[in-house]
């Protein structure tokens, strides 16, 4: 058994929708949960208009009822309050008036899929892709992770996540519960469990933007509480650790992911880098530390999963960059749409959401079931294997 889901909408049209498929019956939702996730997406130093118009509120129109999923398809709507003034422009009936009314797009920014996405799909209204490559997707899949997160805490799992690093600013380290980190995180204007580094992060942001200029950083993700085996050595394509780093990188503006230490193993030694293996009675086999970040063979081993992943600068500028018109091909300084100047504390959270997403799809590919009482009775049953073993 696994799951799955889909999104449709478009950043300045009616809805963003998705589909789940999958999820086992007599979960309870928590809908307060849900939209607190969401909320959190939309905080952050450095965020720009759009999210002082969007309250973002997940609204299930399928799959639940009574605060408990049946085991059909659950149906998620997250509304773009935006909608009423784009209503027209955006309106799926053929409408009248010239380019200018119907607000065509036709010089692509630098950095965005506009003119990729206009010569891999022949279109000459670059809006058409804009609207669909914008990040404003995250929301709806925020909410699917959401709802993810929701199946794991069931089974004690915890996720977490925090800011490492925005732009020249980085965050010193830690080794905090992921309880801790989310309680002192969420105090934070930027995601960092520290007072000072927040007024530095704070300060380098606002100066990026009076410079008409943008700014990236490095987000992580902690997951504590997963059984070991997660995840399978035997085929590439089954390697959790490899199905996160997907999923990481196809979050928008991520250019770069890490396991554990990462990058940091390969001028290392290996003595330096691997994890001892300990027995003990009571608490069974455990790593003396936690540098490979929960996996080997691409399995999680019992340790924290602890993944990180690197934003570039949102590409729209205030300050613009050269493009080509594609009607004329005369070279221009790029058009702006609105934008942020930062936004890696809200990227924070959208990480947190797809790798919530990758490991209970792990989950219920391990211990699936058709309902939670199953899928509880075979984790439960695993457990006392690996107890014994």
């Amino acid at each position: 058994m696994s799951i799955r889901y889909l999104t449709a909408g478009e950043t300045h049209g009616p809805q963003l929708t998705a589909i789940i498929e999958g999820l086992p019956s007599n979960l309870t939702i928590d809908f307060e949960a849900l939209n607190f996730q969401l909320q959190r997406r939309q905080k952050g130093h450095g965020r720009g208009r759009r999210m002082q118009i969007e309250k973002d509120t997940a609204r299930i129109v399928g799959g639940v009822r009574h605060g408990v999923t049946t085991g059909a398809p659950v149906a998620i709507v997250v509304e773009n309050k935006d909608w009423a003034s784009w209503s027209q422009i955006m309106n799926v009936e053929p409408i009248e008036g010239n380019d200018e009314e119907k607000r065509r797009v036709h010089r692509p920014r630098p950095g965005h899929a506009d003119l990729n996405g206009g010569l891999k799909y022949n279109l000459k209204d670059l809006r058409n892709v804009l609207e669909r490559s914008s990040a404003r997707e995250t929301a709806v899949r925020v909410a699917c992770g959401a709802i993810a997160r929701q199946f794991l805490e069931a089974f004690g799992v915890k996720i977490g996540g925090q800011v490492i690093r925005i732009g020249e600013i980085e965050a010193p380290a830690n080794q905090l519960s992921v309880d801790e980190l989310n309680e002192r995180t969420e105090a934070s204007s930027v995601r960092v469990v520290d007072p000072e580094t927040e007024q530095k992060m704070e300060a380098y942001i606002d100066q990026i933007k009076k410079e008409g200029d943008s700014v990236g950083g490095v987000v992580e993700c902690v997951v504590e509480g997963l059984p070991v085996g997660l995840g399978s050595y035997v085929q590439y394509d089954r390697k959790l650790d490899g199905r996160i780093a997907q999923a990481v990188m196809s979050i928008n503006a991520f250019k770069g992911v890490e396991i554990g230490i990462g990058f940091e193993a390969g001028v290392l030694r290996g003595s330096q880098v691997h994890d001892e293996i300990i027995h003990e009675d009571g608490r069974g086999y455990y790593r003396a530390s936690n540098r490979l970040g929960g996996f080997e063979g691409g399995m999680t081993n019992g340790m924290p999963v602890v993944v990180r992943g690197v934003m570039k600068p949102i590409p729209t500028l205030y300050k613009p960059l050269r493009s080509v018109d594609i009607d004329t091909k005369e070279p221009f300084t790029a058009q702006v749409e609105r934008s942020d100047a930062c936004a890696v504390p809200a990227a924070s959270v959208v990480m947190e959401h797809v790798v919530a997403w990758e490991i209970a799809k792990a989950f219920l590919e391990k211990f699936g079931g058709d309902s939670m009482d199953e899928i509880r009775a075979n984790y439960n049953n695993y457990l006392a294997q690996v107890e014994t073993y």
